[in-house]
């Protein structure tokens, strides 16, 4: 099977079973690889020109980009492999590409006890600052979320984030009724 036929029934399968970024993903990756790649069988395609064509088209990108366009390339040979014909090897499947593009050690957030969140919130001299911070520790709050909120988007116990980063059009932050009775004396000297 030539690579070309191949990535259209790949992605006719994705446009039945995933989701619409899903399969953006997986066609921009794969419709690039069947420019270079298209009228080869499917069998034919080396680690080389896999390695060859992922150093092309992640050149200056950064590490996690190219670390997604090697999952894809990789699921995409896997895909045949598992589903069609067990006998193809996957070529993204060796020791020095996966070690090329292997994910990144991660370094883990320390997670602060309430004792000390406690302290660093209640040292802090000026009320609006400590407003502030006890938004971002009892709500849950991110610091961008906390300085876009407007007198309009407080309600009580209740605050509507408007354009959070999660991509939504609004979010509810339920806050303690201390931290709703701070603000709302704060909201009412302005």
């Amino acid at each position: 099977m030539k690579v070309s036929k191949a990535a259209k029934f790949w992605i006719d399968y994705h446009k039945t079973h995933s989701k619409k970024n899903t399969v953006q993903s997986y066609q921009s990756v794969i419709e690039r690889f069947c420019q270079d790649f298209g009228d080869t069988e499917i069998e034919q395609v080396t680690p080389d020109d896999v390695l060859s064509f992922l150093n092309n088209f992640t050149n200056g990108n950064k590490p996690y980009t190219k670390r997604v366009r090697y999952s894809r390339m990789s699921a995409f040979f896997n895909f045949f492999r598992n589903n069609v014909d067990p006998e193809i090897g996957n070529p993204c499947d060796t020791p020095m590409i996966r070690k090329l593009y292997r994910e990144r050690v991660v370094s883990r957030w320390e997670i602060i006890e309430k004792k000390t969140v406690d302290g660093i919130i209640f040292r802090t001299d000026k009320a609006r600052n400590r407003l502030i911070l006890e938004l971002m520790a009892r709500g849950g709050m991110r610091i961008g979320e906390v300085l876009k909120l407007r007198l309009i988007d407080i309600q009580d116990r209740k605050l509507i984030l408007r354009e959070p980063k999660s991509g939504k059009e609004h979010e509810i932050v339920f806050i303690p009724q201390k931290v709703a009775d701070r603000l709302r004396s704060e909201k009412d000297s302005y």
